[in-house]
């Protein structure tokens, strides 16, 4: 992890600059590749215990009697925690850069599962996921930015590099509900924190090779591009991938709730093969997730962030009327469709903001947690009032708002 990687004088100070350092030799540098992978496995872990929660949902349902809106709860106290965080810590850290506030957030986590294990009451429950969030808002920000620290100018490439962890992170913790806590019940969520120690060592080593990198100088004044759009483009650039980020998410998140309990009711399959088809979608996730950065840097964010999302539309209209088998054809081709926006989006976003590249990505990776948070909440008292199905049904037409992506600006080339 000790590879140098060009990193500027106006990097990490107030405000932080990543993008002064002449492309020629961002790419004569090179990616750090052994940060990126050890900073994307990090994100395997720390997302892999998040997914823990909603996959063991059905369990908590069982023991304490709850209804679907109380499940929403649940996603939403974590969620929460971290939407109203990350931007927080994002604008500290565009300020004064922590290189070990990673493996300090991951403690966070550590203890959540701790307690989640041990729980005996529902608002127990709730403070636990609390925690977890916690950690997600410290780690996610500062983490996305030396993942760009270590891209060597290919931005898209080293956002999916990271993104991949988390996707895939996230699509394990159903296969490992289904192995683990589903025979062995709540109280194996505790063998989890051995995930959170190896996390924390991992992110502490990746402290002290972040460490160098910051320069304690002032930073020169960052001239505009010519070419660049206007604030009042930016700004609005800015709402539209919120929008966008907003459709693509609150359809992720519906899925990853309440499709358990989809493929449970209209289907009659049980919890662990409800599970395992819920990983086979979130494993569509990881991989669409990996290739949407590298195909954003060789033919343009914008066009990647129209096909992902759009693209996806045909596919959600159709799953509500699938059948089992039909419908896990469908879910890995939305996974694969709609999970390759992410980089895009949040990459052009840095690059519509460059001075403020860890608010930026705390904001993004904030709004995605509190837009899934919310919208768990949201859908899970519709369930209720409704039915599953019926809530699969509204949410189809999500993707329809990537039709938004008209009015997002083309960037100049240098900042592409």
């Amino acid at each position: 992890m000790n590879k140098p990687v060009v990193v500027s004088e106006e990097t990490l100070t107030e405000p932080v600059v990543v993008s002064d350092v002449a492309p020629a030799a961002r790419a004569a540098a090179g990616p750090a590749y052994v940060v990126l992978v050890g900073i994307s496995f990090s994100h395997f872990l720390n997302d892999t215990m998040q997914s823990l929660i909603a996959s063991v949902y059905p369990i908590l349902k069982d023991i304490y009697a709850l209804d679907f809106a109380q499940i929403g709860m649940i996603t939403l106290a974590f969620q929460f925690t971290a939407s109203l965080l990350q931007p927080v810590v994002g604008h500290y850290t565009d300020k004064k850069a922590q290189p070990y506030s990673l493996a300090i957030g991951m403690a966070s986590t550590f203890f959540g599962l701790l307690l989640l294990s041990a729980a005996h009451q529902y608002l127990v429950i709730l403070v636990a996921a609390a925690l977890v969030g916690l950690g997600s808002a410290v780690f996610h920000p500062e983490s996305a930015r030396i993942a760009r620290l270590a891209s060597g100018g290919r931005y898209g490439f080293a956002q999916s590099v990271f993104q991949l962890g988390g996707s895939f992170g996230t699509s394990m913790g159903p296969v490992l509900a289904a192995l683990i806590v589903v025979p062995f019940g709540q109280g194996s969520i505790a063998w989890f924190s051995s995930i959170a120690f190896l996390a924390i060592l991992i992110l502490w080593r990746i402290g002290r090779w972040y460490e160098p990198q910051i320069k304690a100088k002032k930073t020169a004044t960052v001239q505009a591009h010519p070419d660049a759009p206007s604030s009042r483009r930016v700004a609005v650039a800015l709402g539209v991938l919120v929008a966008l980020l907003f459709s693509k998410q609150l359809y992720v998140s519906s899925l990853s709730s309440f499709y358990i309990f989809y493929l449970i009711d209209r289907f009659g399959v049980s919890t662990q093969a409800a599970q395992i088809y819920l990983f086979i979608f979130l494993a569509a996730n990881a991989v669409g997730a990996f290739f949407g950065g590298p195909l954003g840097d060789r033919f343009g964010r914008k066009i990647v962030i129209w096909i992902s999302i759009l693209g996806a539309l045909p596919f959600t209209l159709a799953l509500p009327y699938a059948g089992l088998y039909a419908s896990a054809v469908l879910s890995v081709i939305i996974g694969l469709i709609i999970s390759s926006t992410t980089s895009s989006i949040i990459v052009f976003a840095q690059e519509l903001v460059p001075h403020r590249f860890g608010m930026i990505s705390g904001v993004f990776f904030g709004v995605a947690f509190g837009i899934g948070g919310l919208g768990a909440a949201v859908l899970g008292k519709l369930a209720d009032h409704t039915s599953i199905e019926f809530v699969y049904q509204v949410c189809a037409w999500l993707p329809a708002i990537g039709l938004l992506a008209v009015f997002l600006p083309k960037l100049p080339r240098h900042l592409r």
